[in-house]
């Protein structure tokens, strides 16, 4: 399962190689209102949410409505990237969660509890890149954690990794998934 969107694209070469079937996730980060990139959490299109330890001490109701904003617009990019194609059954299943990279690891950590939730019966987190933080954390709530490069640096961006690391559309996930969707 890809996270969508640019996890969907690297998910696709995993799919390929295991010949394996492909599926999205629709997970959108939750950031904080005078500084967008830094997470106070994730929410997945099913309703999963995940707070990060540095937000946990926020009063709750006050962020609220900054996830229901987010998971109202996951419930649309996931009803658009599916096109009525029902979500792959999981339950019973070993599910790889694929991301183009992990920062936080918010959205990972929401997707990990998303296929959980759907009855996967083992959950890998995978990525070509994160910091070593947050290999480590999501090896405590995950059962294997696969990184290529796991950085050291300080002040770490998931984008240094990539010659080219523009935004992912629409057409590229759906163009993915219809490759490589179960019939």
């Amino acid at each position: 399962m890809g996270i969508a969107r640019g996890g969907v694209i690297v998910a696709r070469f995993v799919a390929q190689v295991l010949r394996a079937p492909l599926d999205v996730v629709v997970i959108r980060k939750v950031g904080h209102p005078l500084q967008p990139e830094l997470a106070l959490g994730a929410v997945s299109a099913s309703g999963d949410r995940v707070v990060t330890p540095y937000a946990s001490e926020f009063f709750h109701g006050a962020l609220e409505p900054l996830f229901d904003a987010q998971a109202e617009r996951a419930r649309a990019l996931e009803c658009s990237l599916r096109g009525g194609a029902s979500a792959l059954d999981v339950r019973g299943r070993s599910v790889i969660l694929v991301d183009d990279g992990i920062a936080t690891a918010a959205s990972m950590e929401c997707a990990i509890v998303h296929a959980k939730r759907a009855g996967a019966s083992r959950v890998v987190a995978a990525a070509p890149v994160a910091p070593a933080e947050s290999v480590a954390y999501l090896q405590t709530v995950c059962d294997r954690v696969a990184v290529v490069a796991v950085a050291r640096e300080r002040d770490f961006a998931v984008g240094r990794y990539y010659r080219d690391f523009r935004e992912v559309d629409d057409s590229q996930v759906l163009d993915a998934l219809t490759t490589y969707r179960p019939m």
